[in-house]
């Protein structure tokens, strides 16, 4: 197995010789397996790394490797293979006119023999817990159900790398936690390497790392722990923690002495549970 599936090196990347650079010296890795959130605010940059993964762009300088595989105009299919993208809007991705049809799309482009297409339109659909929409025209699924649909499209085709890009953005709390949910599942269970490209903080607790842009610069990289501890420097670039991070640094500037950086509701009780039996 590759010790990384996807390298940047020194990437500069500006949309035309007249604008300003998108992404400045962007250099990173990310390992097999690994839960990398890269987070930042509208025109950080952070969008267009993922489209620079999956060769919609190529790079003005430096080098982008993905899956051991140098992305060029001439390799751009070779990546795809594995590499899938879920994007914001999942009615930009549907191609079928039922479910079935829609998830075995990819399958087909790829010459997958018609047992094992159905073996994999049916794994991936129970993966996301829509087995029981084979035959639903996807316009007329809900949000969370059609972004469901969408990742079931990009498991079929077993990437090794998964990347949402502000997959989350048009579903209301529940819908997004329970999206992501079924990601990290997914992810545990197919051993993918997962980017998920954000500008909500809520998404990030479960990522093994973040990578903070700013202005086309990686800002921060660091555990979702440590990113929290920063409120107001992210504040000043346009960003906010959750409420239970905020509260977290409330009581810490009052000298309430937490044993870690919550990440949830649950972390801080016990916490704050653990500070009083000292007390």
């Amino acid at each position: 197995m590759l010790k990384h599936r996807v390298e940047f090196r020194n990437v500069y990347f500006r949309y035309s010789e007249t604008e300003d650079w998108v992404l400045k010296n962007v250099s990173f890795t990310i390992a097999s397996d690994e839960w990398v959130a890269i987070i930042g605010h509208n025109g950080s940059g952070k969008s267009t790394i993922a489209k620079l993964m999956n060769g919609l762009l190529f790079p003005d300088k430096g080098e982008i490797i993905v899956d051991g595989i140098p992305v060029t105009e001439e390799s751009i299919w070779d990546v795809r293979t594995n590499v899938g993208m879920v994007f914001q809007n999942p009615d930009n991705q549907f191609v079928g006119t039922t479910v079935r049809d829609d998830v075995a799309f990819g399958l087909e482009n790829r010459g997958v023999e018609r047992n094992e297409m159905l073996k994999r339109i049916e794994q991936s659909l129970e993966a996301v817990r829509m087995s029981d929409y084979l035959l639903h025209e996807p316009h007329r699924l809900s949000g969370g159900q059609k972004q469901r649909v969408a990742i079931a499209g990009v498991l079929a085709v077993s990437p090794h790398v998964m990347i949402l890009d502000e997959a989350t953005a048009m579903l209301d709390p529940k819908g997004r936690k329970e999206i992501l949910a079924t990601i990290n599942q997914v992810r545990e269970s197919q051993s993918l390497t997962l980017i998920t490209i954000t500008h909500d903080l809520n998404e990030i607790t479960k990522a093994d790392r973040v990578i903070v842009m700013n202005a086309g610069e990686i800002w921060l990289e660091a555990l979702p722990r440590e990113v929290f501890t920063k409120e107001k420097d992210l504040r000043a670039i346009g960003l906010d923690v959750p409420f239970v991070a905020k509260l977290a640094n409330e009581l810490i500037a009052i000298d309430v002495k937490l044993d870690q950086q919550p990440l949830h509701q649950k972390e801080l009780l016990e916490s704050l549970w653990t500070y009083h039996l000292t007390k």
